[in-house]
């Protein structure tokens, strides 16, 4: 089997952000459909390894704001090469709080939606909300990005240099060192090890 082919369905990438007492925080996530018009409701896919994860399963809320084609490399890594249980994601952008009281982003997207979770399905390494939208509205007419998009367009060529470790073919992450784990899965997109190459 060819897991390439996979990778030719179309993904969007989204900021997917929590609020748990005071603290906020966020993830980059691929995975957000509309599943219902009426009632209006979405699925999202989140990896168990995010600290957001964890929030929304407490709290059963969340806000989703959708990337565009003007988003650059940083906001990628500022959303998904750290993790909020160590660092306050909300320093340094910029952001508005949706009538559910958790924060979207303002710049380098389009749109965001601010939904409840109505039925949490355990998939292994995901959970799998369902959630009742509850707001939303638009920000830009500039168009979505996709992860083709991202990865033609915004993430950086691997550097070529002699520098030792691998890159993600997926996202772009580069992991310094050699040799690479067999069982390393890349922190931002979760894709295996399998998914790098050599620098």
């Amino acid at each position: 089997m060819n897991k390439k082919a996979m990778y030719n369905l179309t993904y969007g990438l989204f900021i997917l952000t929590a609020k748990d007492g005071d603290k906020d925080n966020g993830c980059i996530v691929n995975t957000v459909i509309q599943v219902t018009t009426s009632p209006n409701r979405i699925l999202v896919a989140v990896n168990k390894g995010n600290f957001t994860h964890d929030m929304i399963l407490k709290t059963g809320e969340f806000n989703v704001s959708i990337l565009s084609e003007q988003a650059d490399f940083s906001t990628f890594q500022h959303w998904g090469f750290q993790s909020g249980a160590t660092v306050d994601k909300t320093i340094g952008i910029s952001y508005e709080r949706a009538a559910n009281q958790i924060i979207y982003l303002t710049n380098q997207t389009n749109a965001y939606i601010s939904a409840k979770v109505i039925s949490a399905t355990d998939l292994g390494s995901h959970t799998l909300f369902l959630a009742d939208v509850t707001d939303a509205d638009t920000l830009s007419s500039d168009p979505s990005v996709t992860y083709t998009y991202y990865q033609n367009h915004i993430k950086p060529a691997p550097e070529s240099s002699k520098k030792t470790g691998y890159v993600c073919t997926i996202c772009g992450y580069i992991y310094d060192g050699d040799p690479l784990p067999e069982d390393f899965i890349c922190p931002i997109c979760k894709h295996p090890a399998s998914d790098f190459k050599p620098l």
